[in-house]
């Protein structure tokens, strides 16, 4: 049997894995202004709570980037990824059975380690599957996955809340992650050269035939050590560009539904019916960021600066969104459709840029580098998370003007830091 775009196919279970990946781990967002109380948080400490969990997913979510990325490089993508999703679905099963603020967390550490394995098996799947050319709109297509997770996430979690309760939500959306895996096992049997259901002229269009041997020499190219990695500049612009813009994604991810919630009073359907749209706008600038470079790559550009070119438009539609935001976020209280409209030209831009970031480590690096510095550039992203989650409970007391102040400095931060980049491989 021979399918023909077999890697379509193959990115489409990998964005398919993302979305159940962004489900699970915005569950205890969604749910947490609601359930807090039944463990006998105060709603003074409900924020700092959330904070807590949240730095035990995150310090976990942060190991789990390198180490997983090293284990993407050590069996291939195929039972990286199975393993990942099966650690996931496992966790976030264990969630209904939280009795304290202590299981939560332990619950938590599980999740954000097994979790953090899909970004850097994205990045190595892709790498493998498509050409240079086409990564940028693979990559798109993968992190649309993230937002169409998040857009899903609040209606479908609100529903199953109301109907079941907050354990058995837990652990109907643990159950999505498992059937994943059937098809993936199925489809996924094999690295293109190897794969026998591809067809030959997808396989040579993949590994840029006649120039195989090229090719062959790209796959043994040494094996780098973290050490040895961290002597290149590259590595270093990867790295800081994820430590300062990641956080602003997570910042909407952690805080939206009690931002949400303070600031308009929303119930738990309300959440459902309105934060499902910033997310919708951030899968779309996944797309047409991907779209973008790949476009650009096609008429002649070379990769790095095509998605250089993609990143400094993504950069300039967040901080635009940002300053409107700030300026204007006494006046919103009353039109909370309009903030998130702005909320979601923020997510737009945010994703226009973060899918053409991700891709740089199969860009700069050979071989089996590229998964171990995607997941090195993970664990930086979660670095600067951590300290943007423990900022929130602190400055968001009286108002979140600070909240919407602080992510708008780290956008052109985190752009100086890709300028930084050589274009060297």
């Amino acid at each position: 049997m021979k399918v023909k775009g077999l890697r379509w196919w193959i990115i489409s279970l990998i964005a398919l894995a993302t979305v159940i990946n962004y489900i699970d781990r915005s569950a205890i967002n969604i749910l947490w202004p609601y359930i807090y109380k039944e463990f006998g948080i105060a709603d003074v400490d409900n924020k700092s709570a959330l904070a807590l969990i949240t730095t035990f997913f995150m310090i976990a979510y942060a190991l789990g980037q390198t180490f997983t990325g090293k284990m993407m490089d050590a069996i291939g993508t195929r039972m990286g990824m199975t393993l990942s999703i099966l650690g996931w679905s496992i966790s976030i099963a264990l969630h209904a059975f939280a009795k304290s603020l202590l299981s939560f967390n332990i619950f938590r550490f599980m999740l954000g380690f097994s979790e953090a394995g899909n970004w850097p098996g994205a990045t190595k799947n892709n790498a493998e599957w498509f050409p240079a050319r086409e990564r940028g709109i693979a990559q798109g297509i993968f992190g649309a996955g993230a937002s169409l997770g998040s857009v899903v996430a609040a209606p479908v979690i609100a529903i199953l809340y109301v109907a079941f309760g907050w354990k058995m939500t837990f652990v109907l959306i643990a159950i999505l992650g498992l059937i994943w895996i059937i098809p993936w096992l199925y489809v996924n049997k094999a690295t293109p050269d190897k794969h026998p259901w591809i067809t030959e002229e997808e396989r040579n269009y993949i590994l840029a035939k006649p120039e195989v041997k090229n090719a062959v020499e790209v796959e043994e190219a040494p094996v780098l050590t973290w050490r040895e990695l961290l002597k290149f500049r590259n590595t270093w612009g990867i790295i800081t560009g994820r430590f300062f813009i990641d956080p602003v994604w997570w910042l909407f991810v952690t805080w939206l539904p009690t931002f949400l919630k303070e600031q308009f009073m929303f119930d738990i359907k309300q959440i459902g019916a309105f934060t499902w749209v910033p997310y919708l706008f951030a899968a779309i600038g996944s797309l047409v960021g991907g779209y973008h470079a790949s476009v650009q790559i096609k008429k002649g550009v070379e990769p790095q600066k095509a998605r250089k070119n993609a990143i400094a438009v993504g950069s300039v539609i967040m901080l635009a969104s940002l300053i409107v935001i700030v300026y204007q976020l006494g006046s919103l209280k009353d039109t909370p459709t309009l903030a998130m409209m702005l909320i979601g030209f923020t997510l737009f831009g945010f994703q226009y840029l973060i899918g053409n970031i991700q891709t740089l480590p199969s860009d700069y690096f050979n071989g089996k580098n590229v998964g171990t510095v995607a997941g090195m550039g993970g664990t930086a992203a979660v670095a600067g998370t951590l300290l943007t989650t423990w900022a929130v409970p602190v400055i968001t007391q009286t108002s979140y003007v600070s909240f919407f102040v602080l992510a708008a400095v780290l956008v052109p931060v985190s752009w100086l830091c890709i300028k930084y980049i050589s274009s060297k491989k």
